[in-house]
Parts: C-alpha cells; sequence; structure tokens
C-alpha cells in the first residue's frame, strides 16, 4: 500500500504536476458553481473542459512532421582528440514549431549537443558540436529525442530518431624517444626467420606457383630455367618478439580516474606496444581483467589498433595476480623474447615467475608503478630491492611523473633504489 502511494505521489505531483494542478482547480470549479450557482466557476470550469484537449492537441502536433539527422564522421578516436557531431533538424510542415528540445543522450564525459529551437514553416536548423575526449573507453551516444509540449506544460511528447551507436576512445600513447630494455639473444644470420607471406627484402627461395599467388611474386629466371611457374619465398627480418604483459588484478591497483594505477598502467602499455611496432618490431600483449585476453605477436598498424582496443576497454577487475599470469603464459615465451611486465603489485611473489623465464633465456624487464604516490598505503621497496638481486632490469613510476622521462631512465641490476614518496 505505501508503495503504490509513493507511486501515485511520483505520477501525481512530480511528472505531472500542472496537469494535477489543473484538474484539481476544475473540481473546485465544478463544486463551487454547483453549490452556490455563481457563473465565474462555471465559466472557468467550460475553459478548463476545453483547454485541456486543445493543449494535447497543440503538443501532439508539434511533434510531428519532423526530420532529424546526425552526422557522426568517426567513431574511433584517441584520447585528446575532437568528437564532432553534427545534428539537423527540419520542420517539414506549414506550421511554426515554437518549442523544441534537442536532446542527444550520451555517456561521453563533457559531450553536450542538446538545445532548444523553434522552427518555422519548413525551415531547417543545423548545429556542430565538437567535444574533446578526456577519458578512455566505450561509450554510447544517441538516439536523438526531441521533446516537446503544449504554452501551459501540461502535456510532453517525446520523439526518438535514428538509434544508439557507441563511440571507443583509445588511451593517449606518448612518445618514448629513450626506452629501453634488455635486447634478446639472437642467433647468426639466417638461422632465425620466419615465414611470411608479406613481400619483404629477405627472399629465401622458391616454390611452384598455386592458384591466387599474386604475379609480383613469380621468380622468372627459376621459371624460365625449369619450364614451369615458380614464385619467390619471404621472411621477416631476424629480430626477438617483445610481449607486453598488463597487471589488472584488482587488489594490486589503487587510487581513482585519472590519477589512478590503473590509468598509467594502461597508457604505460599502449606507449610500450607504440614504440616497438613503430620500430618494426613484433608485440604481443597479455592482460587479464574481466577475462583473459592474448594478443599474438605481430606487427603493423592492425594489430596496434586491436591492441588499443583492448586497452581502451580494459579494467582492473581480474582476480589472477601477475604471478600466476606470467607462469600460466611462459609457453609462449622462447629464448629470442622480451617480456615487459607493468604492475603496481607490492607482493614479491610475483618475482619468482620472472626469475623462472629468465633462466630459460627470455630477457625480462619490469615498469614498477610506485602505489604509495597513488595513495596507497604499501610502498614497493621490497619488491625493487628483488628486482635487484635477480638482475631484472626495471623503472619506476610516480603519480607525478612525466612518463617520457621515468621511461627514459631504468635502473640496472646492482643500482640502489629510487627515493619512494614524493
Amino acid at each position: 500500500m505505501l508503495e503504490l502511494l509513493r507511486d501515485g505521489w511520483e505520477y501525481f505531483f512530480r511528472k505531472h504536476l500542472s496537469l494535477t494542478v489543473i484538474g484539481i482547480l476544475f473540481v473546485i470549479c465544478v463544486t463551487s458553481a454547483l453549490s452556490t450557482g455563481f457563473w465565474l466557476p462555471s465559466r472557468l470550469a467550460y475553459l478548463i473542459l476545453l483547454g485541456v484537449p486543445v493543449a494535447y492537441y497543440w503538443a501532439k502536433m508539434n511533434s510531428r512532421n519532423l526530420q532529424v539527422t546526425t552526422e557522426r564522421p568517426i567513431d574511433r578516436l584517441q584520447e585528446g582528440q575532437d568528437f564532432v557531431e553534427r545534428i539537423s533538424v527540419k520542420n517539414t510542415g506549414w506550421f511554426t514549431k515554437l518549442w523544441l528540445e534537442v536532446m542527444d543522450p550520451t555517456e561521453l564525459p563533457g559531450h553536450t549537443a542538446s538545445r532548444v529551437i523553434a522552427l518555422g514553416p519548413r525551415e531547417m536548423k543545423t548545429w556542430k558540436t565538437s567535444t574533446t575526449a578526456t577519458r578512455r573507453g566505450l561509450f554510447s551516444i544517441g538516439p536523438v529525442q526531441v521533446i516537446t509540449g503544449d504554452p501551459f506544460g501540461f502535456f510532453r511528447h517525446t520523439t526518438t530518431y535514428g538509434r544508439k551507436s557507441n563511440i571507443l576512445v583509445y588511451p593517449r600513447a606518448i612518445e618514448l624517444p629513450n626506452f629501453y630494455v634488455p635486447p634478446a639473444n639472437l642467433p647468426g644470420e639466417g638461422r632465425f626467420r620466419k615465414r611470411t607471406h608479406y613481400v619483404t627484402p629477405n627472399a629465401s627461395g622458391v616454390r611452384p606457383y598455386e592458384f591466387g599467388d599474386s604475379f609480383n611474386r613469380i621468380h622468372w629466371p627459376t621459371t624460365a630455367r625449369t619450364g614451369s611457374m615458380m614464385v619467390k619465398l619471404f621472411e621477416l627480418d631476424p629480430a626477438s618478439d617483445i610481449w607486453v604483459i598488463l597487471d589488472l588484478e584488482k587488489s594490486a591497483h589503487v587510487g581513482q580516474g585519472d590519477d589512478s594505477t590503473e590509468e598509467f598502467s594502461i597508457k604505460i602499455a599502449a606507449s610500450i606496444a607504440r614504440f616497438f611496432l613503430l620500430a618494426n618490431r613484433s608485440v604481443g600483449f597479455i592482460t587479464y581483467g574481466k577475462r583473459l585476453f592474448v594478443e599474438e605477436a605481430e606487427r603493423g598498424s592492425q594489430h596496434y589498433a586491436r591492441i588499443l582496443e583492448a586497452l581502451a576497454l580494459a579494467t582492473a577487475e581480474g582476480d589472477v595476480p601477475i604471478g600466476t599470469l606470467v607462469s600460466e603464459e611462459a609457453k609462449r615465451f622462447g629464448r629470442h623474447t622480451t617480456v615487459v611486465v607493468i604492475t603496481p603489485s607490492t607482493s614479491e611473489d610475483w618475482v619468482a615467475s620472472l626469475q623462472f623465464i629468465a633462466e630459460r633465456g627470455v630477457k625480462v624487464a619490469t615498469v614498477l608503478l610506485e602505489p604509495s604516490t597513488f595513495g596507497g598505503t604499501e610502498n614497493s621497496l621490497m619488491v625493487f630491492g628483488a628486482l635487484a638481486a635477480s638482475e631484472i632490469y626495471s623503472y619506476v613510476v610516480k603519480a607525478s611523473d612525466n612518463l617520457t622521462t621515468s621511461l627514459a631512465q631504468g635502473n640496472t641490476p646492482g643500482e640502489s633504489a629510487p627515493a619512494w614518496r614524493s
């Protein structure tokens, strides 16, 4: 009963207060006219009885004969770029629309494309809104809503145009001109090459022509000598794979919003991936947030876009410690691999997992975020000491650091620990 009364109050006195007031006034006028016979209450009752349907019809007609179009040229952008949207509203009828509230609901922070307009007969209005994307993630936008009503505010009609769409904002990657990780030990020339379907400067042999092979891969001297079509085989340059492992265990991260270890870790991962892919290196990516995500080591801009997409959607909601993740995925790392681990964890347990793969010949580096500078209660002094004792190359990042500078000054084994609190 109490819930029913609450719903009734919400409906009559919050959502439809004007209509409720006019209804109460109508009852009072009718009661007064019947009890006193005075002409004024009866005239007011007639006016209300006729005016309310007119107001309803006005609001209904005001929402008709409208065309709404939206132009959103891009649905993927990087943090710091501008999202541009253009909205056009046209009145296709012969009656003026006095009050139209155009709303484009969105989750994108800071984006406001809504406004109140009036349209004459056959008139169209267009406006453009530009918003700087300040936060990575997946944000919904639309559909456009046009809200209109009568001059007295008794009735409101909402019409929806278009459909809901999404905007994906990638994390911003920074320049790392002096970033360094220990290089993997490569064998002699020609012994560590990978077959590839790409055309590279390294032609390693020939094979018989197969249907679908491009004509620019035909090796004409061999074709002329053998009398049958032969095509060239290509290999990638000998270079070690880089694997970036991002720690998204929930209990390891501290801080809120843009000043959290989560956001710093994701920005660092994007920057490191960009650094090596621009150098034409093969980069793999592993993380465990809501689920395990593995992107095999590849090259190219499309591969970088896939990594950025994973980072844009990443959240520190995992329950797998970074040490367990490294141990479980260790089979992916060969002797000619460099692994970069990004973590704010203050537990020393995960250092043993890095020691294990390092003993197998894998080169290891870490980017250690100092949680005490992000509002955490613990520091990474003991972890840094364990990394130094294990001769693992490390970077230390604090909340106040410039990432370009802090990721240019690694700590080689044997160096003293940095100052831990800012």
